[in-house]
């Protein structure tokens, strides 16, 4: 039979103070869910639920979850990802790549297609929303000109 060492968890923080984000992607330590959401400010459900939809594969010790660094490499993104507006399929696609090991070259290219993409969509919508903002001040300042024109026909 083969022995399989069992992960160590430790503390979030060193001796010497808080851990900087950029420690959480330099040692192989494993992380457990709590300190992974307040390592990343997500939640539990959060956690899982990109675990179901196999974004993140955390080690099951048990009931519990314990995120390696790859982990935390893939949650970065996948959070980058999604403040960029990225769909979750595009984030698995990313992440694919990714695992592809050809120097993230593929990666980047399609990254950087995606992002162009997601950026000419981002403009439209803003353009639009510009425009919708200038019909609303038209408008507004029609029903103002009509409301005070009202109020000086008024007898008192």
């Amino acid at each position: 039979m083969t022995h399989v060492d069992t992960p160590q968890i430790t503390s979030a923080h060193s001796s010497a103070g808080a851990t900087t984000p950029d420690d959480l992607f330099v040692t192989d330590r494993m992380m457990s869910i709590r300190e992974m959401c307040e390592a990343f400010d997500v939640t539990a459900r959060t956690l899982r639920f990109y675990e179901a939809k196999e974004l993140l594969f955390p080690i099951r010790e048990g009931q519990r979850r314990l995120f390696t660094k790859r982990d935390r490499a893939r949650l970065k993104l996948i959070l980058r990802g999604k403040r960029f507006g990225f769909s979750l399929e595009d984030i698995r696609q990313l992440l694919d790549l990714y695992d592809m090991g050809d120097q993230q070259q593929t990666q980047l290219k399609r990254t950087y297609q995606i992002a162009q993409d997601r950026l000419n969509a981002m403009i439209a919508q803003r353009d639009e929303l510009t425009e919708a903002i200038e019909d609303l001040k038209e408008q507004l300042a029609w029903g103002a000109e009509i409301i005070a024109r009202n109020a000086n026909d008024t007898p008192n």
